[in-house]
């Protein structure tokens, strides 16, 4: 989505909202802490974030990394800076006429806006540049982009309105003399005439500066949004140095309140949160028509964070959780709107296994029959931790019951991970989570949950998803492994007990053979219901689904036995498992009984220990009771 639309639909909502900026990092390590930050971050509500462009294009393919993950994974609306510096022209031509993305790093301008329309990314923020490293002067290359003007131009050129394009605005141009003043705002005039949407300011720290200088914009006739930028003061010496290298004027008042605790850093912070935080709060409470603060992270977290809590700024639910799973932004997948349940914890996973889809399920109820999902053989399944990782987090279980405490303690949220999931456990997850540690105490070994809900508000911070002032529903469901034995016994108490007909179940073995008491097709277990729209409901249980999901959930278990040593007992305990025990997945449709769906878990738990205690196996006859 545009950023000129979102900050049009704030305006009409008379909402704040805000943005973080991001830089890529030199490393593909770094790039993978960040992204695990931006994911954190994303919960702090920001409307979109800005991700940064070298001079020369250094870090473009982490740049491109960034956009193309954020975009498609953590589905966050994504700006990238594009400069001038270093860009010859008939390299971006030469790209932005091919049907390829072109490879080469020093073509990184045109492969970046060819991905950035690959990925989803419609925003642009169009700069001339800094000087290369190691050169004090910026220059043109021979054939280049010799102003920002030329590279506004030229994209409008190649790509008509597809990009919303922002410009950089400098508040301190206020400081200059009349004669001055009048030419950079007579620069900024003509870039915006020639296809500018909106505008992203350098840091400021003197408001009555920057007001002033949206006065005089406006006065120049420039209409366009202003996004102020917004670098939180962390440390004193960051603090000096970015200023320094910024030429920012800096009022005396902070520097009287700052400079005395410049040698304590966590004063710094608490001093700097709250004069940056009045600042935000003069801008958007003068006249100016500005409703929005694009903040400057610098890849911290706890600075704005800092910010965000002391302007009382709280994320709104429909902001970070449009729907109650991730949404991808690429232009493929926008219109995505049901995704079966089974990855609810392996978003990466089923992206991948699903790029080639001819089409997504965009309906009430659908899936993809005819392209089916990605093999694994094709997309590759793995676990995340490394083996050093994941030793230190599940030890090295050597009996069933060494199994079922490692489920329990996720369960009750002591463990940060299992095979099964990428992440601790959901906070919807922590209402029933006392039940969950007791079904695997009793040997249901859960990878997958969630409660009944009957009709929650659509910001509740529980269960809330999707646009305010509507309401949302879940069937309780449940996904395990579960041993042959203690299956019969369960789905004896299921089948024979008439208070238990609203449930569902599929079971498949690891062989692949499958029995249900479901009906064909899909079954929503996640509503919607929102004011001005039809019933929206993105989740569901269906057969063609579980059966692709299968390979991945064994090959997952089989991944973790081969951590360990050939002959040790961990591999084969966890190898017995996954060669042995059945998967299953059970639905609850009465989703005005929170509770039922256990019922039948604890009666079988229930009846099979207490025949374990007693030295006798549990056996079903052909008429479905006990001996």
């Amino acid at each position: 989505m545009k950023i000129s639309k979102k900050i049009e639909q704030a305006a009409k909502e008379d909402k704040v909202w805000w943005s973080f900026e991001y830089f890529p990092p030199r490393t593909a390590q770094g790039l993978q802490n960040l992204l695990d930050r931006i994911e954190r971050m994303r919960q702090l509500g920001p409307e979109f974030i800005d991700i940064t462009w070298n001079a020369g294009g250094r870090t473009s393919d982490l740049t491109s990394e960034l956009v193309k993950t954020c975009q498609g994974l953590i589905g966050i609306e994504t700006c990238m800076h594009l400069t001038c510096t270093n860009m010859p022209k008939e390299k971006v031509d030469i790209a932005l006429r091919a049907s390829h993305v072109v490879s080469t790093t020093f073509q990184g301008i045109s492969r970046f806006e060819q991905e950035a329309k690959q990925y989803g990314c419609r925003n642009i923020l169009a700069l001339r540049g800094d000087p290369p490293m190691g050169k004090d002067e910026w220059e043109a290359v021979e054939g280049g982009f010799v102003h920002g003007i030329d590279l506004v131009r030229h994209i409008r050129a190649e790509y008509g309105d597809y990009f919303d394009i922002a410009v950089p605005g400098f508040p301190q141009m206020q400081l200059l003399p009349p004669e001055e003043r009048a030419q950079e705002m007579k620069y900024l005039k003509e870039k915006i005439d020639v296809g500018v949407n909106f505008i992203f300011t350098q840091m400021f720290y003197d408001v009555d500066v920057f007001i002033a200088w949206v006065k005089t914009v406006r006065e120049a006739g420039i209409t366009i949004p202003i996004v102020p930028g917004i670098m939180p003061i962390q440390t004193w010496n960051g603090f000096q140095r970015a200023t320094s290298l910024a030429k920012t004027k800096i009022p005396q008042s902070f520097l009287d309140a700052l400079e005395l605790h410049k040698n304590n850093d966590e004063k710094v912070r608490e001093i700097g949160t709250k004069l940056v935080a009045d600042m935000c709060r003069r801008i958007l409470s003068a006249d100016i028509g500005i409703r929005g603060l694009h903040f400057y992270t610098m890849n911290l977290e706890r600075g704005t964070k800092m910010l965000l809590e002391e302007l009382n700024l709280v994320p709104r639910v429909e902001t970070i959780k449009p729907l109650p799973w991730r949404q991808s932004l690429t232009p493929a997948r926008r219109s995505e709107t049901t995704r079966p349940i089974f990855w609810a914890n392996r978003t990466k996973s089923y992206l991948s296994r699903t790029e080639n889809w001819d089409e997504y399920p965009n309906g009430r109820f659908g899936d993809s029959r005819s392209p089916a999902y990605g093999d694994l053989d094709g997309y590759g399944v793995w676990i995340k931790q490394t083996k050093e990782d994941a030793i230190r987090l599940w030890n090295r279980p050597a009996t069933l019951d060494d199994i079922k405490t490692l489920f329990k303690r996720f369960c009750k949220g002591e463990l940060a991970a299992l095979p099964w999931s990428d992440e601790g456990l959901l906070s919807e997850t922590s209402v029933i989570s006392d039940k969950l540690a007791q079904l695997n105490e009793y040997g249901f070994l859960t990878i997958n949950s969630q409660p009944a809900v009957d009709g929650a508000r659509s910001d509740d911070k529980f269960f809330g998803w999707g646009p305010s002032n509507g309401y949302v529903y879940q069937k309780a469901y449940l996904e395990f492994f579960v041993a042959p034995e203690l299956l019969d016994v369960l789905i004896r108490h299921i089948d024979k007990d008439s208070g238990m007909t609203g449930i569902t179940y599929h079971i498949i073995s690891p062989q692949g053979d499958l029995r249900t008491n479901a009906s064909d097709g899909p079954n929503a277990v996640t509503w919607g219901v929102f004011p001005g729209k039809e019933i929206v409901q993105p989740t569901i249980v269906e057969a063609i689904s579980f059966m692709a999901w299968k390979d991945e959930a064994y090959e997952l278990g089989r991944q973790w036995a081969k951590l360990y040593e050939s002959d040790s007992p961990s591999r084969k305990l966890i190898s017995d498992i996954m060669d042995r025990w059945l998967l299953v997945n059970v639905v609850h449709n009465d989703f005005k009984k929170p509770d039922a769906i256990f019922e039948p878990f604890f009666k079988a738990g229930a009846e099979f220990a207490a025949a374990q205690a007693n030295g006798h196996a549990v056996h079903v006859n052909g008429n479905g009771h006990a001996n």
